[in-house]
């Protein structure tokens, strides 16, 4: 059997010396080696991701710390040449001011997404005796009794616990790598520890959870986890906003005329594949583009998508 290839023709039997050349012969090991070296749209290919989804706010008033956003990496998610694949970076949450809409719950992280692979976003930090908010990772509870004040709970696979709230504290919002401490006395909790990734080809810790806020003397606020996270307000202190595009809770903010959370991270993008494969045709959204290490690294701190 033949075909026809670029006025050329491709055939199951006869073999050429340049496997590459656009005109001529292929035969079936040939036409496999020009697919590997990403010279002809060939079956799918197996590409490394890193999701991360936007980190919770935390909360007002004695505030737990916000969860971090969902965290989601794997190598072998296989793409096909030709069809589009979204990619979704979610927003981080923000931080509880005692106004609508949230009051002093520090609002969820959105989700990051793509194509089906979806991380959720952390949970809001609790504030003025409440309960943390569900998500990636659990949002700190704030100051009161059990079980008004227990941190939200994580995915599973996705993210870590918040801690629980005392007594003129609030807890530490949950970490992609740990979950978040409970306060204690007047010390609010430390977030929970990020989680670090070498998919860019250099190691970067995301996804850290958010200090829970404290009043009171002395009122220790919540130190942040790492990745970025806000830490917790001391007395009379705000928490303080997590980085963008880390995924990480914001921190609570204290009691005292000052109370407000910080706002959670936005989330990232990241995929890789080997380098010995074709760059995709094309991609919205503006990602970072890279090749290093032998991999092609595509990196969206904004929502876009890619075409293999």
């Amino acid at each position: 059997m033949v075909k026809r290839y670029f006025g050329g023709i491709i055939s199951a039997t006869q073999a050429v010396a340049n496997a590459t050349s656009a005109s001529g012969f292929f035969n079936t090991t040939q036409q496999m080696q020009a697919q590997g070296a990403g010279n002809w749209p060939g079956p799918s290919i197996a590409v490394e991701y890193l999701v991360v989804a936007g980190g919770g706010g935390g909360g007002r008033d004695d505030g737990g710390g916000g969860g971090a956003g969902g965290f989601r990496t794997a190598s072998g998610f296989a793409v096909s040449a030709g069809s589009p694949i979204t990619v979704t970076v979610g927003a981080g949450g923000a931080g509880g001011t005692g106004s609508s809409p949230n009051y002093n719950y520090g609002s969820n992280g959105t989700d990051s997404e793509f194509g089906s692979i979806t991380s959720v976003g952390g949970g809001g930090g609790a504030g003025n005796s409440n309960v943390g908010l569900d998500g990636g990772s659990g949002g700190g509870g704030s100051y009161g009794s059990s079980p008004f004040n227990v941190g939200g709970t994580a995915t599973s696979g996705q993210g870590n616990n918040g801690g629980r709230g005392e007594y003129q504290s609030g807890g530490g919002g949950g970490g992609s790598g740990a979950v978040g401490t409970d306060a204690g006395g007047n010390a609010g909790g430390a977030g929970g520890n990020g989680t670090a990734s070498s998919i860019t080809g250099s190691s970067v810790t995301r996804a850290g959870g958010g200090g829970g806020g404290a009043e009171g003397s002395p009122g220790t606020a919540g130190a942040a986890g790492s990745g970025d996270a806000g830490a917790g307000g001391g007395p009379n202190n705000a928490g303080s906003n997590a980085n963008s595009n880390s995924g990480s809770g914001g921190g609570g903010g204290s009691g005292g005329s000052v109370r407000t959370g910080g706002n959670g991270g936005s989330g990232i993008v990241i995929i890789r594949y080997a380098d010995s494969f074709a760059a995709a045709t094309s991609t919205t959204g503006s990602p970072t583009i890279t090749v290093t290490g032998g991999y092609r690294i595509y990196q969206w701190t904004s929502s876009g998508s890619i075409t293999f």
